[in-house]
């Protein structure tokens, strides 16, 4: 059986052996003259022996109270479940999300958290905390839909999984060390509202940060691109394409210029930088110089190190496109940039021997995809980000398919696998924080 479900002594019950050992070790230290190195090295060994002992009992108790978790966890089955389907019928976008954030506010509150709605300046995002322990865990919560495609990207599993581990660690908090801090937040489609609640002190004292993402496919060690976007505005001067061309100053053909030297460069690009975009306005007439243009691009890399190379060459593309028209380019960043994610090695093998022991799916080694702004977090604190397979590489994200899969058996036994792997881990990290703290 493994010692996670093992059922062991209640709290506070020594192992039998416990009680003889410090016996023995205090009746080896003879008072003889000239005894005082053996004496020494007595007490050395008791309180080896006694930390030892103390050790073993913190170990059965972890156990159980890592059972109770689970029990906990999966008596909120049915809310849990519910959420996720709430919230998948009724999406809401980047900055849009009222109903879902105040859906699982409210759920934590319901349950003991004290919940701090809206937070941190965003009217999408809260806060809910529960338990006094040193060691502080942030769960986060994704909870925005895709324009158009809905919950393709699953976020509603990512929600009930958060609130899951969340009111799983809630009766157990203060025994287990933890101080456990819901992060509600909006905006990871579009807008990067991580990076915004850590620019705002969302997570100041947090020691660990963990969030779950459904996918195609089982990924411990998840990677991501790091990733920025650039909006494109060019300014010419109109004119008549016949009568007076020649006093207009053509903003498509700017834009045109620019895309060009864009393919030109990708031919000298790493395999894992990528450029890509689309046109927003172009002109609205044929007999007509378009004197505005624009457009927007996002671009990608292996690390935030090299996009801040790459960004840097693409906005020399989009000003040649100025240069060689004679138009003015306007180049801003809508939101700020997500950065590559970086998992924890300590919190990633505690989460590895957790998703063991539950059952889940072996996981493979993946090279980076996707992006997120729970990299930005990964850069500041210790973090996880592990992916969940609910289709077996049937669809991927950002597919109508994906938003099939989304409430599907599978998608509901990443809720409930994700909650009580997350519960677990933070329970292993607070018990490492003690035995450290002890030693």
């Amino acid at each position: 059986m493994s010692p996670l479900n093992a059922n062991p002594p209640g709290p506070g019950t020594a192992p039998e052996t416990a009680a003889p050992a410090r016996g023995d070790t205090a009746a080896g230290g003879g008072g003889a003259a000239g005894a005082g190195a053996t004496d020494a090295g007595a007490t050395d060994a008791g309180a080896a022996a006694a930390g030892v002992a103390a050790a073993g009992v913190a170990a059965l108790e972890r156990a159980g109270l890592k059972a109770a978790v689970r029990e906990r966890v999966h008596a909120h089955r049915d809310e849990l479940l519910a959420l996720s389907r709430r919230l998948h019928a009724h999406p809401e976008t980047a900055f849009e999300e009222h109903r879902a954030a105040a859906w699982c506010a409210e759920l934590l509150r319901d349950h003991g958290y004290t919940v701090t709605a809206p937070a941190h300046g965003l009217p999408t995002a809260f806060t809910a905390t529960t338990g006094s322990g040193p060691v502080t865990v942030a769960l986060v919560c994704e909870y925005d839909a895709l324009p158009g495609l809905g919950h393709a990207c699953g976020h509603n599993v990512i929600a009930a999984a958060g609130l899951g581990a969340a009111l799983g660690l809630a009766p157990h908090a203060d025994r287990l060390g933890l101080t456990v801090r819901v992060i509600g937040a909006p905006a990871e489609e579009r807008g990067a509202g991580k990076a915004l609640l850590l620019d705002a002190g969302a997570f100041a004292g947090v020691d660990a940060a963990m969030m779950v993402h459904p996918c195609p496919v089982e990924v411990a060690d998840f990677r991501s691109f790091a990733l920025g976007t650039l909006a494109v505005r060019y300014t010419g001067r109109a004119a008549h394409p016949s009568l007076n061309p020649h006093e207009g100053r053509n903003a498509a053909d700017a834009l045109t210029v620019a895309q060009v030297a864009l393919g030109l460069l990708r031919q000298q690009l790493p395999p894992n930088w990528r450029v890509h975009g689309i046109t927003t306005a172009a002109g609205t007439a044929p007999n007509l110089i378009p004197d505005t243009a624009t457009a927007e691009y996002e671009i990608r890399a292996s690390a935030a190190e090299d996009l801040a190379q790459l960004r840097t060459r693409v906005e020399d593309c989009f000003r040649a496109g100025a240069l060689a028209t004679g138009c003015e380019v306007e180049l801003t960043r809508p939101e700020p940039d997500y950065l590559d994610f970086r998992s924890d090695a300590g919190l990633l093998a505690l989460w590895r021997a957790n998703a063991r022991a539950l059952g889940r799916p072996e996981p493979v080694e993946s090279g980076p995809f996707a992006c997120t702004d729970m990299g930005n977090v990964s850069h500041v604190l210790p973090a996880i980000h592990p992916v969940l397979d609910i289709t077996g590489g049937a669809c991927a994200p950002h597919e109508p398919a994906f938003a099939e899969a989304a409430v599907s058996p599978e998608a509901d036994r990443a809720v409930l696998d994700g909650a009580v792997g997350m519960a677990w881990t933070a329970a292993d990290l607070a018990a490492g924080h003690a035995g450290a703290a002890g030693r």
